[in-house]
Formats: structure tokens, C-alpha cells, sequence
């Protein structure tokens, strides 16, 4: 694996895992239409030597957030696992697990970007755009910011989706993550 003080570029898979993606609670297979999205941006990146990270939304059974969400992605479970398309880039990249809606706080997150000297830019993929998404993208921007570290931080339109129900409506939801995110300085892209 790349010396994490070399990584200039970081591609940032979030929560392309079953219970999202395929099966459970929280499923909506709509998502899937942004994998072979993804499956090209993490073979461009693993092409070009530069570095991927996966994000994997991974519950304990008494997880705190299901006071709000149905029970969903319990670790040790098919659930928690990444999906079957993209599992080939798991062995390569760098792995996380998170206990909340924000990669931030998932261990060894912020200490592993913390040892990314040079990096430069980032860009993040996956599900759900209003959700994780977004509580990466901007906590991840704000850390930039205190530290006084210009790192551009990219979210292109047609690599993250959310979900639909009666109470979410798909679109009106990813509009209004892209608003919060540009305004924060984020750079929200059409396509890549």
C-alpha cells in the first residue's frame, strides 16, 4: 500500500455496501445505477497508483442511530458488507467502518488524513448524497479549513445517490445536499 504522506489524490467510496444498496430496511436498488460509475473512477484511481477508501456503515445491534433509521447494516452481516461489484478494490484500498452518518468519527479516519501531507484533492462517491455524503463532505471541508490546508474537495452528481420513500423525495433531497454542500466550498460537479 502507498505511503499515505505521498497520497495527493483520494477517491472516498461511501456506504456502497448491501444494506443501502440491495437488501434490508434502508435498501433502495435505485442506487444501483451509479455502480458502473463507480467500478470506472476506482479503476481510474487504482490505474493512476493513486488512493481509494471505503466507507462501510457498520452497526452494532444497539446502535444508537436506530433511535432514528431502521435497524440496518449490523456488523458481521451482509449488510455491513461492501457490494459484490466493488469488493475486487477492498483489498487495496483503505478500509473504514462507521458507527454514524459521518465518516469523520469512524476510527482512524481523521488520524489517516491527518498523515496525507500532500494531498490535494478528494473526491466522494456513494450513497446517500443527504445523508453520509454530506456529513463527510462538509466536516471533512470545515477540517481543511481550520487547519488552513487547501485541499479541493469534489462531489460529482452522477456518482451519489439517495433513496426514495413517502417522506424523501430522491430528488428534492439531492438538490438540497448539493446547496449545502457548494455553499460550504465544496465543488459539486454535473459528471466525472
Amino acid at each position: 500500500m502507498k505511503n499515505l504522506e505521498n497520497i495527493t489524490k483520494l477517491l472516498i467510496n461511501v456506504d456502497m455496501v448491501n444494506g443501502f444498496v440491495k437488501e434490508g430496511a434502508m435498501a433502495d436498488p435505485y442506487i444501483q445505477h451509479i455502480i458502473p460509475k463507480h467500478i470506472k473512477l476506482m479503476n481510474e484511481t487504482r490505474n493512476n497508483q493513486e488512493m481509494i477508501a471505503i466507507i462501510k456503515d457498520t452497526h452494532k445491534e444497539n446502535c444508537r442511530e436506530f433511535n432514528r433509521f431502521p435497524k440496518h447494516c449490523i456488523e458481521k452481516t451482509k449488510e455491513s458488507e461492501l457490494i459484490e461489484e466493488l469488493k475486487e478494490f477492498e483489498k487495496d484500498a483503505l478500509v473504514y467502518e462507521k458507527n454514524s452518518t459521518s465518516t469523520i468519527y469512524a476510527p482512524n479516519f481523521i488520524e489517516d488524513i491527518e498523515k496525507m501531507k500532500n494531498l490535494q484533492e478528494v473526491i466522494i462517491i456513494g450513497c446517500c448524497t443527504d445523508i453520509c455524503i454530506l456529513n463527510l463532505a462538509i466536516p471533512l471541508q470545515n477540517y481543511f479549513d481550520q487547519k488552513d490546508i487547501e485541499v479541493k474537495i469534489i462531489v460529482p452528481k452522477n456518482a451519489v445517490e439517495t433513496y426514495n420513500s413517502e417522506n424523501h423525495n430522491r430528488e428534492e433531497y439531492n438538490e438540497i445536499a448539493f446547496k449545502l454542500m457548494k455553499q460550504a466550498g465544496i465543488k459539486i460537479l454535473e459528471q466525472i
